[in-house]
């Protein structure tokens, strides 16, 4: 990026008086009025201005530059001299300026802006940039008394109004001056400038005002009035090197009066109860006083009586639940100042220059206006409190219930709204399928809290089978659970076997230990003897089994170990004595196959002597 030089440039550094010289070229929508004959040796247009030529119009929207207003503050429809530089560098602008002081320094000032764009595409790139020259001559136009280059201003994205200005020195008998503005650059495409605000006005010593403690302002409560001070001019010498002062006194800082008699390094104000600006003229000699062209005048000090601030006014006191974090505010006319405290009177400062106070403690806050300056307060603070409510309390819950069965979910207390993870907004649901339930409850005060009901079931007992292993046998289910098991329906026990039974149809029930139901199965229990000793002795002497339904058909056959048959009945209540063809068998294993209804039954016994 190209960096801007303005070379010679410079503004006064100490005090300036009120401008003695202003061009800002004026008001209104249609282009001119032409520049006076002899301002310029470039062509008058009402219109777009090409090279060369100018226009004096409030808007800027030519060729592709900045469509701007004027530089004035305040303007309505302002003015400003466009300029559409020539191809050849020369002088553009010349005007004369009357009435100036001998001997005396002034500051000229005046703003300029480029107004081709950067992001404009008719020049192929950056534009040829604004490069003017200033120069102040006297009167005769023979002596340069000030010069200087505003360097390169390039193309900017947007409209930008930059101040350059000349200090220069009026010679011995000179009182009057030539403004010269010359374009250094060439025209062409680039170099279109915008002019305005124009000023001319003395430029003297720096001079500030400090009152006996070595402020530069004061600002005092008006309960502490009235009051008088002595204000001091302090000149720093870089100007001038003698001081005629004359004081004035203002009641707005804009409309200024002198006092009569205070023509003094020192002033001693009156006693006041109002607030008033005060400052000083200042020139070399004191003729010069009394001509606002030939004077520069002081910094400005103030002496402010505060009007004391009403209390605040309260925004509401604040309700909310435990888990939220606010605050208690106020509000108050615009530049007042917000203090808090833990008390109505005197007490702890909590916190300062705030509207609103955050706190996650309940209790009553007490606002105090302040104005920022001199600390002036109101004599009443204001009282807002906050109250954080703690959340209804439900303890989560785990239940379960029987299978088929349902369950009312509920919460221990009443409250004025209720949501639950099911859509109901009523106080209790019955449910009838396990899961997650929730239920958010919503209190009085606004505060809420979720409630979780964690529900499992309880499954009835599903009886698979009934294993029999000889005279035991066990109950198989399909399910698990704290069951208990019964062959009678009175007497349970918790093991699903039951040990050493008598062949014989049973009833088998089992339970829930947790009281959800009983499920019966009837089953018979078949006991086939795994061995009988036909000795006649008359203890286990017949082969015969337990517990053959008596409703079923039936059949029984025996083989020996070459599964030749040897016995063959339909007799439900058969007793083999271990003969065949009226022939006592060997001792030796038989197999056997019996068929109870449409159950096969398949095993083998020991035939014993």
């Amino acid at each position: 990026m190209m960096q801007q030089t303005y070379a010679q440039l410079g503004f006064c550094s100490g005090n300036s008086g009120d401008p003695i010289f202003t061009e800002t070229f004026g008001t209104g929508t249609t282009n001119g009025p032409p520049l006076p004959a002899g301002t310029t040796t470039y062509n008058y247009v009402a219109g777009q201005p090409n090279d060369g030529s100018y226009t004096i119009s409030s808007r800027t929207n030519y060729f592709d530059w900045f469509d701007t207003t004027d530089h004035t503050p305040g303007d309505t429809n302002g003015k400003a001299f466009i300029v559409n530089a020539s191809f050849t560098p020369g002088l553009f602008f010349r005007r004369s300026i009357d009435g100036l002081c001998e001997n005396t320094s002034y500051e000229f000032s005046s703003w300029l802006m480029n107004l081709h764009p950067s992001t404009a595409q008719g020049c192929n790139g950056p534009g040829i940039p604004v490069n003017v020259r200033f120069q102040i001559w006297d009167n005769t136009d023979t002596n340069l008394l000030a010069s200087g280059d505003t360097g390169d201003i390039f193309d900017t994205a947007s409209p930008v109004w930059r101040q350059f200005g000349l200090v220069f020195q009026t010679l011995p008998g000179q009182t009057s001056v030539i403004l010269k503005m010359i374009n250094n650059g060439a025209g062409g495409c680039g170099n279109d400038l915008a002019i305005d605000d124009i000023v001319f006005k003395t430029c003297g010593d720096n001079i500030n005002l400090t009152d006996t403690s070595n402020n530069v302002s004061l600002a005092i409560c008006e309960d502490e009035g009235p009051i008088s001070t002595t204000l001091n001019a302090n000149p720093d010498f870089s100007v001038y090197s003698d001081h005629a002062y004359q004081w004035q006194v203002s009641n707005d800082g804009n409309i200024w009066n002198d006092i009569a008699g205070a023509t003094g390094q020192t002033y001693d104000t009156p006693l006041l109860n109002t607030t008033a600006f005060y400052r000083v003229k200042v020139a070399e000699d004191a003729i010069n006083l009394a001509n606002d062209k030939c004077n520069t005048v002081s910094d400005i000090f103030k002496i402010d009586l505060i009007t004391k601030p009403n209390a605040p006014m309260s925004d509401g006191d604040v309700v909310l639940c435990a888990d939220e974090l606010g605050g208690v505010s106020v509000s108050v006319t615009s530049g007042v100042i917000v203090d808090w405290y833990d008390a109505p009177m005197g007490g702890n400062l909590l916190l300062g220059n705030s509207l609103f106070f955050e706190t996650d403690q309940n209790g009553t806050y007490y606002a105090q206006a302040r104005s920022p300056n001199g600390n002036c307060s109101a004599d009443n603070r204001t009282a807002v409190s906050i109250v954080y409510n703690d959340h209804p309390v439900e303890a989560n819950e785990k239940n379960v219930f029987c299978e088929g069965t349902s369950l009312v979910l509920t919460t221990t207390s009443t409250y004025i709204a209720y949501i639950w993870n099911t859509g109901a907004t009523t106080p209790s649901i019955t449910i009838d399928a396990p899961g997650d339930y929730t239920v958010t409850v919503t209190d009085n005060n606004g505060c809420s809290n979720t409630k979780s009901f964690e529900i499992s079931q309880i499954d009835l007992p599903i009886i698979t089978n009934v294993v029999s292993d000889h005279r035991d046998f066990t109950v198989m289910t399909a399910t698990t659970g704290d069951y208990e098991y019964s062959i009678d329906g009175f007497n349970y026990q918790e093991s699903p076997l039951f040990a050493n039974k008598f062949g014989a149809t049973y009833v088998i029930y089992v339970r829930d230990g947790n009281g959800c139901g009983v499920v019966e199965y009837v089953f018979d229990h078949l006991v086939v003897p795994r061995f009988f000793t036909p000795n006649g002795d008359g203890v286990n002497d017949w082969f015969k089994a337990e517990g053959i339904t008596p409703n079923k058909d039936f059949e029984m056959r025996i083989f020996n170990r070459t599964s030749n048959l040897i016995y063959q009945t339909t007799n439900k209540d058969f007793s083999w004595d271990g003969r065949f063809m009226d022939r006592p068998l060997p001792a030796s294993d038989y197999w056997y196959v019996m068929r109870v209804g449409e159950q096969m039954h398949y095993g083998h016994f020991a035939l014993k002597r």
